[in-house]
């Protein structure tokens, strides 16, 4: 059963700290390791989440630390080492670069932010780049998801995480949160260009697949926009590409469970397009931003034998957005918008209270 959350003090406030705007963004998460023991602790912080999964806690918990994480902790660490890196977990590493190239892409653009990265579940975690950015004096932080379309399995648990944070602070930063940018135009060309490129250096597939992440079929029936943001950046990807329907199709992957997700699902699917004598495809997640255990794995190892083993003959993954520069700058774009309005350059009475406070900190350490 989960172990009782930790209490964390209030990061210490010092007097006459210049305030200043930041800006953390956000992505899912990944294991510290590739091991059973690492893997079993971040699924089980993942798979607590109500969030995530909304069966009673009374039913869930039982069967998740009694059956599932026994049974998967060992499988999804074996398929986490097939993908590991000799810096670590591909996640992570995607989302620490694209953090680094924001800031600088911001700084370019006359915007003096400090930027962070944090993981919904696994480390680092939101609550430690929320304290450290408030021990730094941000006093505005805009949340970005690493999301392009909204769900409230993702985007709003991320707000969940920041509000669970807010709860033992006094004195609270403005927060602002980026609910999705599914249909950005930015992002959309940088999507294509990502296709356009892999085409030029690897010729183009009889078809291409778009595949998202699954979730529950009943989030949509309850209200959650998440299919139809997945369809309409998928509908507007293949208007830039020039397709036409017959050439493309959107599926959803990593169903989890035996209730009905969102379909048609992503194997069944490069299955499907093999018997039909599709002799090529080509597969592109819009969903995620980073490459990751889901497009690595999955979708590059797993997808790829099915296609080849139901009568494919040649399989091709497009990498992910990653640190294309196209796709930096449409960041950048789309968090300079939501930053509008806040300061983002020091201003001199701010340059002035820090010098005086250095100079005075100078003055105390030479007595």
């Amino acid at each position: 059963m989960p172990s009782p959350k930790t209490f964390q003090p209030e990061p210490e406030y010092r007097h006459g700290q210049a305030s200043h705007t930041a800006v953390l963004y956000c992505n899912l998460g990944t294991p510290d390791a590739p091991t059973s023991s690492a893997v079993r602790r971040y699924l089980a912080q993942f798979l607590t989440d109500s969030r995530v999964v909304e069966i009673p806690r009374l039913v869930w918990l039982p069967l998740l630390y009694g059956l599932i994480l026994p049974l998967r902790s060992a499988k999804s660490a074996a398929k986490y080492a097939s993908i590991w890196t000799a810096d670590g977990s591909p996640l992570k590493l995607w989302t620490d670069k694209q953090a680094k190239l924001l800031q600088g892409w911001l700084g370019e653009h006359g915007h003096q932010v400090k930027v962070r990265y944090a993981m919904r579940y696994g480390n680092p975690s939101i609550d430690s780049q929320l304290d450290a950015l408030k021990a730094e004096g941000a006093s505005r932080i805009l949340i970005v998801p690493a999301y392009p379309q909204y769900s409230g399995t993702t985007t709003a648990s991320i707000v969940d995480a920041v509000a669970s944070w807010s709860k033992r602070i006094r004195h609270l930063p403005e927060l602002r949160f980026i609910n999705r940018y599914h249909d950005d135009a930015g992002y959309v060309v940088a999507l294509a260009r990502r296709v356009e490129r892999h085409w030029r250096d690897h010729g183009r597939g009889d078809h291409l697949l778009m595949s998202f992440h699954g979730v529950p079929q009943r989030t949509l029936q309850l209200g959650d926009p998440y299919h139809c943001e997945c369809h309409k950046t998928a509908r507007l990807l293949a208007a830039r590409l020039g397709l036409q329907k017959e050439q493309y199709t959107l599926s959803f992957q990593s169903r989890f469970g035996k209730a009905k997700w969102l379909e048609p699902y992503t194997e069944p699917t490069l299955r499907d397009l093999a018997r039909r004598g599709v002799a090529r495809v080509d597969v592109v997640c819009p969903g995620f931003t980073g490459d990751c255990l889901e497009t690595l794995e999955e979708i590059a190892m797993e997808g790829r034998q099915a296609f080849l083993t139901s009568g494919g003959r040649e399989f091709h993954y497009i990498e992910c957005l990653n640190d294309d520069p196209a796709w930096i700058a449409a960041l950048g774009e789309i968090a300079q918008q939501h930053l509008g309005g806040w300061p983002t350059r020091e201003t001199p009475d701010a340059q002035a209270l820090a010098g005086s406070r250095d100079r005075a900190i100078a003055m105390g350490a030479s007595r």
